[in-house]
């Protein structure tokens, strides 16, 4: 009664298979081990390591999977009645030398080589019902 502090927080993780140019991507590696990792080391207190799910590197090619990997997350968030949920995707920048955060997004998709499918969008919105690939949405800080 009044103990029981604040509800767990839920961290469901995903990253990217092998992609052009990347044919180990470090992200596909991370988020393979992610869970044996923390069953040695042990995750922080009042959080849950949810799914961690590796996606095709394709963008209209992993939707399928990608809706997949939602419904399940939050099918089992319901169940376990656990209200705070991260998702925390690992992108890949072949020329990056370090992890970066990225605090804006934009909803456009323009690539510089086709995916692993074949898709080569220039310009295009990656949701056409969030407006114009100019609508930018920034990340939330939380205190």
């Amino acid at each position: 009664m009044g103990s029981e502090g604040p509800p767990a927080v839920t961290i469901h993780v995903t990253g990217f298979k092998k992609f052009h140019g990347v044919s180990e991507n470090p992200t596909e590696t991370i988020v393979s081990n992610l869970k044996e990792y923390m069953k040695k080391k042990g995750m922080p207190k009042g959080c849950i390591l949810g799914n961690c799910n590796i996606l095709e590197t394709a963008g209209q090619g992993a939707l399928a999977a990608l809706y997949q990997t939602l419904q399940s997350a939050i099918s089992d968030s319901d169940s376990s009645n656990s209200r705070r949920i991260v998702w925390l995707h690992f992108g890949v920048n072949s020329g990056a030398t370090r992890f970066a955060i990225e605090q804006q997004a934009f909803n456009e998709a323009t690539f510089r080589c086709p995916d692993e499918l074949g898709w080569k969008p220039q310009k295009v919105p990656i949701v056409p019902t969030d407006g114009e690939i100019t609508r930018v949405r920034e990340v939330e800080e939380i205190s």
